[in-house]
C-alpha cells in the first residue's frame, strides 16, 4: 500500500455525522482505487459536547488537530446553543490558531443542477473565490463602551497586514495558474470607501500580479461583483477578496451553483494543517431521518484529496458525482433526491469502483 494519510474527523452537530460517514466512504474507495490510504480518528466537539461538558475546544485536542494531515468537518451549531459560541470557539479558533489564511470556494455548476441565474449553465459557471481567512473584521479587534445604555458605542476595526494580504493574493495568482482556465484574476474590493484597508490590498495586488505576466488582473468593486455574479457570471476565473467581502459573496455563489446542497469550501494552510467541510449548516430538524443531501460534503472530501496532492482520486470523486447529479438526483432538497443519504454516498462511491 501506498502514502498513509491521518485524517481528523470532526462529524460535529445535526446531519453533521450523516454527511461525513458517506464523504468518508467515498474516500476510502477513491482512495483504495489509487493506492493510498486514510486513517481517522474522530474528535467529539460540537453542541452536545459542549452541553454536557462546558467543554468548546480543549487544548490538547487542538494540539492533537495540529498534527493530522488534514481536517475533514461535517457541520457546527445547535439549536440550543447560542450562536456564535460554537462558531467562534471551534471553527474560528481552529482557522486562527492553525493559521489557515486562505478560504477556498469552488463556485461551480454542474449538469443536472439547476441555477436561479435566468439563460446560465455549467459554462457560464465555473469559477473559485480566494478569501483571506484569518484578519480583516473577523480578527476581533475592537470593542464597546457604555454597553446597554443610550450612548453606547460598539467599534469593530479590520486589521489588514503587508504579509496577510500579499501572501493571500499570491495563492489567488497560483490558483489562477494552476486552473488554467481563463487566466484572469479579479480582485474584489470597495476602494473608494475603504480607501485604507483596500490601497493596501490594491498595491499589493498589482506589485504581485508583475510577477506573473501571463495572468490578466481585474478589479471590481464589492457591489458590482455581487451584480456581475448574477448577470454575467461567465466573466470571472478567480476572484480574490478580504475576509468579510469573501464571506459574503461566497454565500452568493453557492446559490447560483445550485445552492448549499453542493456548495464546498476548504480553511487553507498551505504549509500546515488544513480543514474541508462542506458550506450547509447542520439542519437539526433532519437530524437522524437520513434524508440529507451529502454531496456538499462528499465534494469537501474531494477538495480535500486535491490539496492533499492526490489529484486523480479528486478527480474521480468529481467525476462520480457530477454523474450522479446528472443522472440521478433530480432535486437536492431533503427529503426529494429520490435516494437515502447513504443510497447517494453508494451511489457515488459505486461509479468510482465500476470506473477503475
Amino acid at each position: 500500500m501506498g502514502k498513509e494519510y491521518h485524517i481528523a474527523v470532526l462529524p460535529g452537530d445535526g446531519t453533521g455525522p450523516e454527511v461525513v460517514a458517506e464523504g468518508v466512504k467515498v474516500l476510502d474507495m477513491a482512495a483504495g482505487k489509487n493506492g493510498f490510504s486514510l486513517k481517522y480518528t474522530y474528535y467529539d466537539l460540537g453542541g452536545d459536547k459542549y452541553l454536557e461538558t462546558g467543554e468548546i475546544l480543549p487544548d490538547d485536542v487542538k494540539e492533537k488537530l495540529s498534527k493530522a494531515d488534514a481536517i475533514f468537518l461535517g457541520a457546527i451549531g445547535h439549536p440550543d446553543v447560542q450562536p456564535g459560541i460554537l462558531e467562534k470557539g471551534i471553527l474560528l479558533n481552529l482557522r486562527f490558531s492553525l493559521d489557515q489564511y486562505i478560504n477556498l470556494r469552488p463556485v461551480k455548476l454542474y449538469d443536472g443542477v439547476d441555477t436561479p441565474v435566468k439563460d446560465k449553465g455549467p459554462a457560464d459557471i465555473d469559477f473559485v473565490v480566494v478569501r483571506e481567512n484569518t484578519e480583516g473584521l473577523y480578527a476581533g479587534a475592537g470593542g464597546c463602551l457604555k454597553q446597554g445604555t443610550e450612548d453606547e458605542v460598539a467599534v469593530q476595526e479590520s486589521i489588514n497586514t503587508r504579509k496577510g494580504v500579499e501572501r493571500c493574493i499570491r495563492y489567488a495568482f497560483e490558483c489562477c495558474r494552476k486552473r488554467d482556465r481563463a487566466k484572469k484574476l479579479t480582485l474584489c474590493g470597495k476602494t473608494n470607501v475603504l480607501t485604507f484597508a483596500f490601497d493596501l490590498w490594491e498595491r499589493t495586488f498589482y506589485e504581485v500580479g508583475k510577477e506573473y505576466p501571463d495572468i490578466e488582473t481585474d478589479y471590481a468593486h464589492v457591489d458590482a461583483t455581487c451584480m456581475w455574479m448574477v448577470k454575467n457570471p461567465e466573466w470571472f476565473d478567480v476572484i480574490v477578496t478580504d475576509n468579510m467581502f469573501g464571506d459574503i459573496i461566497t454565500d452568493l455563489g453557492a446559490m447560483i451553483q445550485g445552492g448549499m446542497g453542493v456548495a464546498a469550501g476548504g480553511n487553507i494552510n498551505p504549509e500546515g494543517v488544513s480543514m474541508f467541510e462542506p458550506i450547509g449548516g447542520s439542519a437539526p430538524k433532519y437530524t437522524g431521518q437520513g434524508i440529507i443531501n451529502p454531496i456538499a460534503a462528499i465534494m469537501a472530501g474531494q477538495l480535500m484529496l486535491e490539496t492533499l496532492g492526490e489529484d486523480q482520486a479528486a478527480a474521480q470523486v468529481e467525476e462520480a458525482a457530477a454523474k450522479v447529479l446528472r443522472e440521478d438526483i433530480k432535486d437536492l432538497g431533503a427529503g426529494k433526491m429520490g435516494y437515502s443519504t447513504s443510497e447517494v454516498g453508494d451511489l457515488i462511491a459505486g461509479y468510482i469502483n465500476d470506473k477503475l
